[in-house]
């Protein structure tokens, strides 16, 4: 099994984790694990339920503070930064958003802005070019005006989702972004979130179930198990038989995708 923890590209980390782990009530959610992140690349992390995905991801947005070792963003320790500043850099879409009840859709993206001028600021040009280029990207624009309730799950998904993209941050940390769309839209927002990291720079973090989708649009797949990491590298390394029996514990086939030549797992 591949099992790296540097990045894959040279260039400052956007996060590096030194020796984090996790323990809430006595059980130990992520046992002690040191990364670095590279900037500029849409990394994946899969693995079983339970296996320490979304708690990572929640070290990484400090919605967690680490039980022992250190986060640090771009040098910095993640605690040290202000609410705002750190809203700058890094967006985060939990796997339940909150409901937004008696909010249109463009006033949930809207809030997006938030870290640029604040509740108290002046809502500017900038701001609501940033809104409408957000809901279009995510094609969310057609039922801007609708109340957030009033949407399907796929589409509240889409709408959450443009208000990260709102947030100009330079990260985004995603826990399973696509799990309430269909196929269609599934692809639709992973080719955005590909499209936005290799013409924006922008980082992505992002949890998917997928395997499949994981190895066609991202550049290095990290793989949980129990908490520990037993898998890092690009889809080729990590989309074999073996490895994803170790992730998994099941018997699955792989083969060249006809079309790309990325693989492709099958039970």
């Amino acid at each position: 099994m591949i099992a790296r923890s540097r990045p894959m590209r040279d260039g400052p980390p956007l996060f590096e984790l030194e020796a984090a782990s996790l323990a809430i009530g006595g059980r130990v959610l992520l046992q002690p694990l040191s990364l670095v992140l590279p900037a500029g690349r849409v990394i994946g992390l899969i693995g079983h339920n339970g296996s320490g995905k979304s708690t990572l991801v929640k070290l990484l947005a400090r919605q967690h503070q680490p039980t022992v070792g250190s986060i640090q963003l771009q040098g910095q320790g993640v605690a040290l930064y202000p609410e705002r500043e750190f809203a700058r850099h890094v967006a985060y879409l939990p796997q339940q958003p909150a409901p937004a009840a008696g909010l249109l859709a463009r006033e949930l993206v809207a809030f997006g802005r938030y870290p640029w001028h604040g509740a108290l600021g002046r809502f500017g040009p900038r701001d609501q070019q940033k809104v409408e280029e957000a809901m279009v990207l995510t094609d969310t624009i057609t039922f801007a005006d609708r109340l957030v309730e009033t949407l399907s799950g796929g589409e509240r998904q889409r709408v959450w989702l443009a208000m990260l993209i709102a947030q100009d941050a330079q990260c985004l940390l995603l826990d399973e972004p696509i799990s309430a769309l269909d196929i269609a839209h599934q692809l639709e927002v992973l080719a955005l979130v590909k499209r936005l990291c290799d013409e924006r720079s922008i980082g992505v973090v992002i949890v998917v179930h997928d395997v499949n989708m994981a190895a066609c649009f991202c550049d290095e797949i990290i793989a949980l198990h129990s908490g520990r990491l037993v898998a890092r590298g690009t889809p080729d390394q990590v989309i074999r038989p073996d490895v994803l029996r170790a992730i998994y514990g099941c018997d699955i086939g792989v083969m060249p995708h006809p079309k790309s030549g990325r693989p492709l797992a099958f039970a």
